[in-house]
């Protein structure tokens, strides 16, 4: 017998194996080598967390106690992948379009994007899974016990569950935790629950392969024992046969794991083509040797011994020690991969629709406010993983964990079958409504605990005998497991049949009783017309500050891919810089982005914190009611051109105000110029007329004199310069010396150059010079005239008590951009769209000491150069990012 040291031994180093698979996989994907690893064989394979531990080890239990149902368990995911192959793939679709998160965030978002009905589904996940988890925790548990010695110095079961679930707590939160958006996808985690399928279904045929040849004899002795054994004199029991069958294909759906890796981690809808068989064709290999092991097992085994651990005791009972460590890994690998996709997948539903609604409830307007969403979001997911598995575990211990694992399993595929009515009417009905779906999942919830759910702790834990053999104050109706007639119902079916039934009535009396809200509708025919690419609703449009949605995006989605979203947004616009209009086409492109890492609801309504709410178009009533098509139609166009001329004359105001401020800068900059001119000249007039009569002067003052014209020369010719430069560079003259150099001695030379200059106040400067060791081809001169100009400024205007400037270096081998970014107060929103014109200066004109040209001056450069200088928004201090030409284009 092996030893249980052995068996952690082996355990520990699979689950490195599983480590370094995921970590190298996860590389890959970062790398841009990912193309096998979203390949339609990993998604297959991927799909096998179906088979749990429940398929390994139960399924074997459940064919000796009761014959060919366990056929059931195959049965209804194959009918699902062949027959139902339409509804995955608008499945895929609608949660490709809307950026669905979760099954709770597609029906969600379904019924106007309903943070209520997103916490009940999070609600019914949660406690249909625990049973489901308790189950493989209870498989781990007494697989290990298999290889405990006999005289009781083996582990304790609590002990056991407890280190696994400890365990995969560690894996699942290192590798599901990473990336906030979801449709970023696990790569490491789904790339490895791949390897799982595969070393579970080689460990069961092998087993199988050893009890038929090696045990039976051949596959016609195993023939013999099948006609012998129990299993040839089951009876068929149709109503058992058809719920069992229908809870398999409705779990297939309704489970969050597989929901996730069915809709959430699909990379490709064609992959759905390669899974509608291969599937089933895995599910077929898989459940091959169930029937021969089983009997077998009865027939070799002792009188009492439990089924379903034949495909351990079997190995063992013939001295096969290598080949049940083999089946035990088999065993490991099925419940481990489906714990940790059931909790990644519950902790993004408990972040989404639990915790960060009730946050921002808490918080009220202020979306856009201090706080880190991103820290919110992970930490509530992390901490979600560890409750999941902890309740898994409490389940497991008060629980007793005797029950049989296929009885404990079907608790769980009872459970979460509650959220089909809604899940199907939701992508076929547009008639359904929010409150139909809530009422139907409430009913369900609550018929499923009390008849199936409860009763399953045991007579006398949480239901007392004689509430169970005669109902509540004695009510022979309300009996748990005979609701309104007496008993004789098998209670699996009993609970199905009442829980379901009750459900979808309440869900169709809801739907019809109710009116759904125009966001439903609209909701409701992006959803059912999925093909036809409905429009979604946009957002109201009301004064709207695009600097509020970028602060609460980088909040959420980091600095670097708010700014490159609402970069890329502007550029569509064609507006320079990263603050693009925002528009209905923009918010409603935006709150799907942030449905990638909140879910739909949750994004909803933190767009609708900053924007006031949402609107429907007429045009968009229209298709969702198809009422007075051609009146509607000619509002809509009214409408959509009175919105138009809105927008133009909101831009037009905008171009007013911005020339009504270059006229106020040009005079401005006129009177600054007459006075620049007029002061050094009246200066070397005076001091040259007093020159004049140099007998009567002394040779101290004498020098004195002449350094003072001398200083107002260089004065003069300062400006002179920038007047003449600007001219030359808006003209096209400039010659560059275009030549090879390094990004950071341009810098090195820059900051030296800044530093000489006369000003009383010390700038601190942070640098990363491992980040500018980079080669560039360009004219140095010039480069870092603009970087001598951005330093100055920040010498000049920072006000902070301890200025500093930050230098960052950005980059992706091919292209790179030079942020500086000072502690000060920044330069507000309504002067940022002026800091590059020829006769802008803003705050304090004698501090300044320029005429206001060095920032138009920077911009003519770097268009020379061919690249950019911009200003970024909301980093705390004022911002500029200049950007340098692509290496190719350096290099033509």
């Amino acid at each position: 017998m092996l030893s249980i040291n052995v068996l952690v031994a082996v355990c520990l180093g699979y689950v490195g194996f599983l480590f370094l698979i995921a970590f190298v996989a996860e590389k890959r994907a970062a790398a841009g080598r990912s193309a096998w690893l979203r390949s339609p064989w990993v998604y297959t394979l991927s799909l096998s967390i179906y088979c749990t531990g429940w398929t390994f080890y139960g399924a074997v239990g459940f064919a000796a106690r009761s014959g060919l149902e366990f056929v059931t368990i195959y049965l209804g995911p194959t009918l699902v992948m062949v027959g139902w192959w339409a509804l995955l793939r608008k499945l895929v679709q609608v949660g490709r379009r809307q950026r669905i998160t979760s099954i709770a965030d597609l029906i969600s978002s379904r019924y106007g994007k309903s943070a209520f009905l997103g916490g009940l589904v999070t609600l019914l996940a949660v406690v249909g899974t625990t049973p489901y988890i308790a189950l493989q925790l209870q498989s781990v548990t007494l697989s290990v016990a298999v290889f405990s010695p006999g005289d009781g110095a083996g582990a304790r079961p609590e002990s056991v569950a407890f280190w696994v679930a400890a365990g995969l707590v560690v894996f699942t939160i290192l590798f599901g935790t990473r990336n906030l958006d979801v449709n970023e996808r696990h790569d490491g985690v789904v790339t490895a629950i791949a390897v799982e399928a595969v070393v579970k279904l080689i460990a069961l045929v092998a087993v199988g392969a050893f009890v038929v040849w090696g045990v039976a004899g051949g596959a016609g002795a195993v023939v013999e024992l099948i006609d012998g054994s129990p299993i040839a004199a089951w009876e068929v029991a149709p109503d058992r046969w058809i719920t069992l069958t229908f809870l398999a294909a409705a779990a297939f759906l309704t489970l969050p794991r597989m929901f996730h890796v069915l809709v959430v981690e699909n990379s490709d809808e064609s992959h759905l083509a390669t899974a509608s068989w291969a599937f089933p064709a895995y599910l077929l290999l898989i459940s091959l040797f169930v029937v021969p092991i089983a009997v077998v097992g009865l027939a070799t085994m002792p009188l009492g011994a439990n089924p379903d651990l034949f495909v351990l005791t079997v190995p063992l009972a013939f001295d096969r020690e290598w080949l049940a460590m083999l089946s035990f890994i088999g065993g490991f690998s099925s419940a481990t991969s489906m714990v940790i996709v059931a909790a990644i997948a519950l902790s993004t539903m408990v972040s989404n629709h639990v915790v960060l609604p009730i946050w921002l409830s808490l918080r009220g307007q202020t979306a856009t406010m201090s706080g880190d969403v991103r820290y919110v979001v992970l930490l509530s997911r992390r901490i979600s993983i560890l409750g999941v598995l902890g309740l898994g575990y409490l389940y497991y211990v008060y629980s007793g964990g005797g029950a049989a694992l296929a009885a404990i399993g079907l608790v769980s595929f009872a459970g979460l079958a509650q959220a089909l009515p809604a899940l199907l009417g939701a992508v076929f009905w547009r008639g359904a409504t929010r409150v139909g779906a809530a009422a139907g999942l409430i009913m369900g919830l609550l018929v499923w605990g009390y008849t199936l759910f409860l009763p399953s702790f045991g007579s006398g834990t949480i239901f007392s005998e004689t509430l169970m053999t005669e109902g509540p104050w004695g009510i022979a109706a309300l009996r748990p497991q005979a609701l309104l007639f007496d008993a004789g119902m098998d209670p699996l079916v009993h609970a199905v049949f009442w829980s379901l039934s009750l459900n979808m009535l309440a869900f169709l009396v809801g739907s019809l009783l109710s009116f759904p809200t125009p966001l439903e509708r609209l909701q409701g025919a992006d959803f059912v017309g999925v093909d036809r690419a409905v429009t979604s609703p946009g957002f109201v449009a009301r004064p709207v500050s695009t600097e509020d949605l970028l602060l609460m995006s980088q909040r959420l989605l980091g600095p670097a891919e708010a700014q490159s979203l609402f970069g890329a947004e502007a550029a569509r616009q064609g507006i320079v810089g990263y603050l693009p209009d925002p528009t209905p086409a923009f918010l409603e492109r935006l709150e799907k982005r942030l449905a990638g890492s909140v879910g739909g609801a949750t994004a909803h309504a933190m767009l609708a914190q900053i924007t006031g709410g949402t609107q429907v178009s007429v045009e968009d009533l229209m298709r969702v009611a198809d009422e007075a098509a051609q009146i509607m139609e000619y509002s809509s166009q009214l409408e959509a051109k009175s919105t138009e001329l809105t927008r133009t004359a909101v831009q037009l105001r905008e171009a007013n105000d911005k020339l009504k401020a270059l006229s106020i800068q040009k005079d401005a900059f006129l009177a600054q110029i007459s006075h620049e001119l007029r002061t050094p000249m009246t200066s070397i007039r005076a001091f040259s007329e007093i020159l004049k009569d140099a007998e009567s002067i002394a040779a101290g003052d004498r020098q004195k004199y002449s350094a003072i014209i001398h200083d107002e020369s260089l004065r003069l010719t300062r400006l002179l310069d920038d007047l003449l430069d600007l001219n030359v560079l808006e003209n096209g003259q400039v010659s560059l010396n275009i030549q090879s150099t390094t990004l950071g001695g341009v810098l090195d030379r820059a900051i030296r150059a800044a530093d000489g200059q006369d000003e009383p106040r010390r700038l601190r400067i942070r640098r990363t010079r491992a980040d500018e060791n980079i080669e560039i081809v360009t004219d140095p001169d010039r480069l870092s005239q603009v970087f001598i100009n951005i330093i100055a400024n920040a010498r000049k205007y920072c006000r902070s008590e301890r200025p500093e400037l930050t230098i960052r270096v950005l980059g992706d081998g091919d292209r790179f951009s030079v942020d500086f970014i000072d502690n000060g107060d920044g330069i507000p929103q309504r002067s940022q769209a002026l800091i590059f014109e020829k006769f802008a200066r803003l705050g304090d004109h004698s501090r300044a000491g320029g005429a206001g040209l060095g920032l138009a001056i920077c911009r003519e450069i770097m268009a020379k150069l061919g690249g950019a200088i911009d200003y970024l928004p909301g980093q705390g201090g004022a911002a500029f990012r200049v950007t340098l030409p692509p290496r190719r284009a350096q290099a033509a």
